[in-house]
């Protein structure tokens, strides 16, 4: 490599031959390329079968690591890939070709494999190109500018067409990097200008083929040439087939979006298109063509329902892009000189007067329609007779918006249709079932509005915008009084005919504050008001105890093993812990220190076992009870008796302590008890004790006795019963049938 500070483009470069040999080359040359081929781009599938997408997914991962490989490279061996290598320039032309655009995302499959891939190949498609836009990466790694525009230019790297399809795709979120990009060309290699001139007429052309398409005559500037008197005549968009009307909404929509974008990224480009007329091309079209497109996608019967409304949406957006693109170029080529004061601010100033002359004759019928009824509006007012009140309708169908926020007319196009009553006997109008549309409701000072509140805001905002200082207090008065029509207000405003009562009123009055209704819920009266879950009153609520069915994550396990009652009531039976039998009361102390002032300990063990009243009508002999005791403070006697009744007290006490209740009984007496209880059962049910068995005898040799043979025999015959399983019985009975040898 040759040394630092050398454009690319003067470099050479030693490498070895194919023989082995070094030679010496270019750095940009066509052997030093790499043999790599790089697939086409093919857009995802639309019906999102399984197969499909697997196909899909494995093709745009070869483009991604094919791409990212590229970008990894040098910048000597990325300009000889990228210069000298045809299979790439196909793989990105075809991305730009097929790439889907805004509004065919919603088309996609919603797998989310197939979105992060899509959006894999788009970052790198324009990493790539931006690069390739890049003439100078380093103060080491650059090319000589002039040079750089050669090599774009000749080999077709970029042209005007790849330059619309990269605003309308990666304009979104890259504008700056995408205007830097695109003006660095335009810089380093001027002939693109001219090719942009060439361009503008060929982009005209779609606005005629369209026409043509249509059936549409033209007319001055947009006319094809004269119509032949034998000519046969063109469908036009209501007879045309289906499939071609698609074809002609989905071409306009791609026109008009690419051609936004590239105007609203790249600005330089608007004087382009303004040399050609551009702006009053587009309104002609704009009112020769959407109209009967509209029509046709409203009124054709469609079997797929949303098909038709994918067509209206992006014919809604196409007349939204044309709007806008007028605006960009009125803004860039006649305002913009004039805020910046640049000379001949009278040419400029002159040329958009022009241009909103021209603009004015392109109106709608609609809009001519709206004129002529106000024209008979102001007749009524000038003879003195009351003026009919106008009605609002919104119009039935979802599918149609006013046509006239394409058109850039007057300050009526709101979006609302307005029909006036024709006048009868009596000043009311005579109409049938559309009468049910017009519900009249209550406007903000509570009397009833025939307009709704949004289309009630949509006529203060369109006042406001050309009479800013007025305020909607008066605003609102006048509309009231010129049935909330806003030609007629903003008219009689500007030429200072509004009737007394309004003239009268200041016309910077705000609007009056909305009466609010009392709440119901205020004064409503219930068990559950105030309480933790009251979200009346509430602003926040803990949702953590709120569920519905089985709370997440509990199972029976989890509810048996949860031992927290037993934690909360650990502290309960704390105090039970420490038993103090004695109460040392220490020198200075009295038993009041510690509430023992008025404890009696004779009245107390005087009534320690006996429930008075507890069991006065039980005469069961198991209660032992205590005979009642006279407390020895209602004694009468001697002294002699006192103390004869007090051992005999306390013989009594120690014997009934025997039968009190201990909290752990002695063992011994507990079986002593059980064994009783036995021996009574069985001496009621006559039960005879198993006669004892004595097997052992005397010592051998002394003889037995007939009690002992007796129970060693019965010993041997029943030992099998049990844990041997007849097996004495089944061996003699082997043996008596000679089976066994005795």
């Amino acid at each position: 490599m040759a040394c630092a500070r050398v454009p690319l483009d003067e470099q050479q470069v030693t490498e070895p031959g194919p023989l082995g040999k070094e030679r010496t080359l270019p750095a940009l040359h066509p052997e030093r390329k790499e043999e790599r081929y790089f697939v086409p781009y093919k857009p995802p599938p639309a019906d999102g079968s399984p197969a499909e997408v697997e196909e899909f997914l494995e093709h745009a991962k070869f483009i991604t690591e094919d791409l990212e490989w590229l970008l990894a490279l040098p910048h000597d061996k990325f300009w000889c890939q990228v210069v000298f290598d045809e299979s790439l320039q196909r793989c990105l032309d075809s991305y730009l070709h097929h790439a889907p655009r805004g509004l065919d995302l919603t088309a996609l499959p919603s797998s989310p494999a197939v979105a992060d891939m899509q959006r894999s190949i788009h970052r790198v498609v324009f990493l790539t190109f931006l690069r390739m836009a890049t003439h100078k990466e380093s103060k080491e790694h650059f090319l000589t500018p002039a040079v750089f525009g050669e090599i774009i230019y000749d080999n077709f790297l970029f042209d005007i067409p790849k330059i619309l399809d990269l605003c309308v795709l990666f304009g979104k979120g890259n504008s700056r990097l995408l205007h830097k990009m695109i003006e660095n060309i335009f810089i380093q290699q001027p002939s693109y200008y001219s090719d942009l001139d060439e361009t503008v007429p060929t982009v005209l052309q779609v606005f005629d083929t369209i026409l043509e398409k249509c059936g549409l005559q033209c007319e001055g500037a947009t006319a094809m040439g004269p119509m032949k008197l034998n000519a046969h005549r063109q469908p036009t968009a209501m007879t045309m087939s289906q499939q071609e009307l698609v074809d002609i909404i989905l071409y306009l929509c791609d026109s008009t979006t690419t051609i936004h974008a590239f105007q609203d990224i790249f600005p330089a480009a608007c004087s382009s298109f303004h040399s050609h007329g551009f702006v009053s091309r587009l309104a002609s079209f704009y009112e020769a063509a959407v109209p009967d497109l509209e029509k046709a996608v409203r009124k054709r019967n469609f079997d797929d329902k949303a098909l038709q409304e994918d067509l209206w949406k992006r014919l809604s957006h196409s007349c939204r892009k044309m709007v806008e693109t007028a605006h960009l170029l009125l803004h860039h080529t006649c305002l913009q000189p004039i805020l910046e004061g640049q000379e001949n601010m009278q040419t400029f100033a002159d040329e958009l007067l022009q241009h909103f002359t021209s603009l004015l004759p392109e109106k709608s019928d609609e809009t001519r329609t709206s004129y002529l009824l106000q024209g008979v509006e102001s007749a009524w007012d000038s003879v003195g007779r009351r003026k009919p009140q106008s009605r609002t309708k919104s119009k039935a169908s979802s599918l149609v918006p006013s046509s006239q926020e394409g058109a850039g007319g007057a300050a009526s196009s709101a979006g609302i249709n307005r029909e006036t009553r024709e006048p009868g006997d009596g000043g009311e109008s005579v109409r049938g079932a559309e009468a049910m549309l017009d519900v009249p409701q209550k406007g903000n000072n509570g009397a009833v509005c025939p307009v709704s509140g949004a289309e009630l805001e949509s006529l203060l905002s369109c006042i406001r915008d050309l009479l800013p200082d007025l305020g909607e207090g008066f605003l609102l008065a006048c509309l009231q009084e010129y049935g909330y029509n806003s030609e007629l207000v903003i008219n009689n405003i500007l030429e200072d005919r509004l009737t007394p009562s309004l003239d009268k009123l200041d016309r910077a009055m705000p609007r009056p504050v909305k009466e609010e209704l009392p709440s119901v819920l205020s004064n409503r009266s219930n068990v559950f008001d105030d309480d933790e879950f009251d979200v009346f009153r509430r602003d926040q609520v803990d949702m953590s105890r709120i569920w519905k069915g089985r709370r997440k994550g509990e199972s029976t396990r989890e509810m048996l093993n949860d031992k927290q009652h037993i934690a909360e009531q650990r502290a309960r039976y704390k105090a039970y812990e420490t038993v103090v039998d004695e109460v040392v009361i220490e020198p200075g102390e009295t038993a009041a220190t510690y509430g023992l002032d008025d404890y009696d300990d004779e009245y107390d063990d005087t009534y320690d076992m006996n429930q008075v009243g507890a069991n006065d009508l039980d005469r069961d002999s198991f209660l032992n009870r205590r005979p009642f005791t006279v407390p020895q403070v209602l004694r009468k006697g001697n002294k002699a008796e006192d103390e004869e009744s007090d051992n005999d007290e306390e013989e009594e006490t120690l014997q009934n302590n025997a039968h009190r209740d201990q909290f752990v009984q002695d063992p011994a007496v507990l079986r002593e008890k059980a064994e009783a209880r036995r021996a009574a059962m069985q001496q009621r049910r006559s039960f005879r004790p198993e006669h004892p068995s004595n097997v052992v005898g005397r010592p051998k040799g002394q003889g037995q006795a007939t009690e002992t043979l007796l129970d060693r025999r019965r010993k041997e015959t029943n030992k099998s019963r049990v844990g041997n399983h007849n097996r004495r019985t089944m061996a003699d009975r082997k043996r008596n049938k000679g089976m066994i040898p005795s």
